[in-house]
């Protein structure tokens, strides 16, 4: 069986040469039975990785520790569901997931890509071929998961514990449907170069799998920056983490694809520019791959790899993104500009955005290749942290933020700031309001915490104020406003709960850094501690034997002021024999839209345990609105407009020859 798996892997990488050169030639010949080869071999590629796949999974199931990289991230007493997750849970098995979400949208853009001219079809699904064979090779030639041992030894050797969890059940796939489905944006640009013609019907068809990507991708972030907040017990849900920021740029790049294919749509500008976004936004998923598989940083997200994979990766990347941008350089001045447009307007707006996101790219990009680049110049180890960042990207999204009510209510071509501002009074006196009970009833002391809680009211209510009035709020009848609203575009409603959801996020963000408080203590149990209006008690500490690990569980009981019982928090030390580490089980109360953490520390030597509690007011709302921006996106994907736009266009070119002639 697993036999099997490996030739279907090597059968892949056949099928994705045929796939990257004869559907490419049939394009440029005007071959239609060669371009129909696009199709079929697509197709049958997702299901000979889909079966390599599913053969790896089985041999996790079945613990065949015959399987080296079974013997290397499982055991045989770990529980079913986390041999499941271990199949990805290491760069092998990683790295195949990668290629089979690769091959799974090549075979969606096959599947789905019908409303498309049947060369740029073809052009497409041959440049997601190249992507494919590339990283089929490498997997083969570097990363094979199905390489055996012989003997077989009788138990494996455990997966990493920090990995033992839910969350890589969702973060990874997430996270490589976000990565990895750009690639269909960059195979659309590239064969938008190669073709050399470009128009508004291409922005058209690109835009649902930039939605689908940038979706993906936000909630892939967002789990990881949930799943570390829990798991680490360190309390934090962003560390300016390396390989935390190399999944960051490229929803940097996205977001700014996303608004600038807009405008290409609607206004056929700004041509060139979302071609470049798109190639540099799926080549920053490629130098995301590149850090964490290389071996060059150190950190709790990477896989600790040998070098010769880095160079082989490496050498994809320069393939890839300096191919396809020396093919940007040759092409891109003999591609019409587009459209022109007031710097007051909607495309004005989202120029702007472009400009704010595409600068805080930049700022991340070299905040995170700098120390890597004077390691390997000097050999001088330097770190570059939250205090850089914070002082770089912050500046330039405030303004950003402050910005985007009114990109939605400004006019397409020429627009009028003046009326923007006065429809967003309402949302105005909302966001001063917002900041002046923040002054006076939670704490005066702290200007920015005020203002940052009316920079995220002021997101919300904008979002909001959007919505009501396209439905004719304060002018029409109720039932006039309901008919107007439920007859909007989905597309609009999808615009609004992503900015809305920004708003919560943002909201989360300010109430967690600026009112958050901590305590580092001793405890013994039967002893009480005082946080944020509400006392936790140390009740009890036990051992307790787990599948594959021991553990030491506290129990604490959590009281209101007068002592009334408010629920119970429990927190543990585990240890794993087999890998030999530690890890903390933070325990995690949810209170409304707060949570209370508590999390284990060593203990001392007279028998006391350190607990380190923290009270997060607002945190709830950093996933809170990154699960509305997702749902934004799904929404927007709903849109019947990108589902019948491309075909009603090649409908009406068909229409009028026939009455030309």
């Amino acid at each position: 069986m697993v036999e099997i798996g490996h030739f279907a892997l090597v059968l892949a990488f056949a099928l994705a040469l045929v796939q990257s050169v004869v559907p490419l030639v049939g394009a440029r010949t005007s071959n239609s039975r060669m371009m129909a080869v696009a199709e079929p071999v697509s197709m049958a590629g997702f299901g000979l990785v889909l079966l390599a796949f599913a053969v790896l999974t089985v041999s996790y199931a079945q613990s065949d520790f015959s399987v080296a990289n079974v013997w290397e991230n499982s055991h045989s007493l770990k529980p079913f569901i986390y041999k499941i997750t271990g199949t990805w849970g290491n760069h092998e098995g990683s790295m195949l997931l990668w290629v089979l979400i690769l091959t799974f949208f090549g075979a969606l853009v096959a599947l789905f890509g019908g409303n498309l001219p049947a060369t740029l079809r073809a052009t497409v699904i041959s440049v997601q071929g190249w992507i494919g064979a590339a990283f089929l090779l490498f997997i083969l030639a570097t990363s094979n998961p199905f390489a055996r041992l012989t003997p077989a030894p009788i138990e494996g050797r455990d997966l990493n514990p920090i990995l033992q969890d839910i969350g890589l059940a969702i973060h990874p796939p997430l996270l490589y449907l976000g990565y990895v489905g750009f690639s269909v944006c960059f195979s659309f640009a590239v064969a938008a170069l190669i073709d050399g013609r470009i128009d508004a019907s291409w922005a058209r068809w690109v835009r649902p799998w930039t939605l689908a990507a940038w979706s993906f991708l936000t909630g892939g972030i967002a789990m990881g920056s949930y799943w570390a907040y829990y798991e680490l017990g360190w309390g934090g849900f962003w560390f300016w983490d390396p390989v935390e920021n190399a999944s960051f740029m490229p929803w940097l790049a996205g977001t700014a694809l996303l608004h600038s294919a807009i405008v290409m749509e609607k206004r056929s500008a700004l041509k060139i520019w979302t071609l470049l976004l798109a190639i540099l936004t799926f080549s920053l998923s490629l130098l995301g791959t590149f850090l964490v598989r290389s071996g060059v940083l150190t950190s709790v997200h990477a896989f600790a790899t040998d070098p010769s994979r880095g160079v082989f990766i490496l050498c994809i990347l320069t393939v890839f993104i300096g191919g396809s941008l020396a093919l940007f350089a040759l092409r891109a001045p003999s591609l019409t500009a587009g459209g022109l447009f007031q710097p007051i307007s909607r495309e004005g707006a989202l120029v702007l955005n472009n400009l704010f996101l595409t600068t805080a790219t930049a700022t991340v990009l070299v905040g995170t290749l700098y120390p890597l680049v004077v390691e390997a110049l000097t050999g001088d180890k330097i770190s570059v942290g939250a205090p850089f960042f914070n002082l770089t990207f912050g500046p330039l999204m405030i303004p950003l933020l402050v910005l985007v009510p009114f990109g939605p209510l400004l006019a397409w071509k020429r627009g009028d700031v003046l009326a923007a501002a006065q429809r967003l009074m309402t949302a105005f006196a909302g966001t001063l309001l917002a900041v002046l009970a923040t002054m006076l009833f939670i704490d005066g002391a702290t200007v920015l915490a005020a203002l940052g809680i009316g920079l995220a009211t002021w997101l919300v209510l904008g979002a909001l104020t959007d919505l009501a009035l396209k439905a004719g709020f304060g002018s029409a009848s109720p039932g006039t406003m309901l008919r107007r609203l439920t007859g909007l575009p989905l597309s609009m409603f999808g615009t609004a709960l992503a900015h809305l959801g920004l708003g919560l996020t943002t909201l989360g963000l300010v109430g967690v850094l600026s009112f958050e408080s901590e305590h580092i203590l001793t405890m013994k149990p039967g002893e009480t501690t005082e946080i944020s209006g509400y006392v936790l008690r140390f009740d009890e500490i036990a051992p307790v034997q787990g599948p594959n690990f021991t553990e030491s569980r506290a129990k604490f009981s959590l009281l209101d002021a007068a002592g009334k019982p408010y629920g119970e928090i429990v927190s543990s030390k585990r240890f794993y024999p087999v890998r030999q580490m530690p890890t903390t089980e933070a325990g995690i109360k949810t209170m409304g839209l707060s949570q209370l953490y508590v999390s284990l520390g060593d203990e001392t030597a007279d028998g006391s345990l350190v607990v380190r509690i923290w009270w997060k007011p607002l945190v709830t709302l950093i996933w809170g609105g990154t699960l509305a921006m997702m749902a934004g996106g799904a929404v927007s994907l709903f849109d019947r407009r990108l589902r019948v736009g491309a075909p009603a266009r090649r409908r009406r070119e068909a229409i009028e020859p026939a009455a030309a002639s």
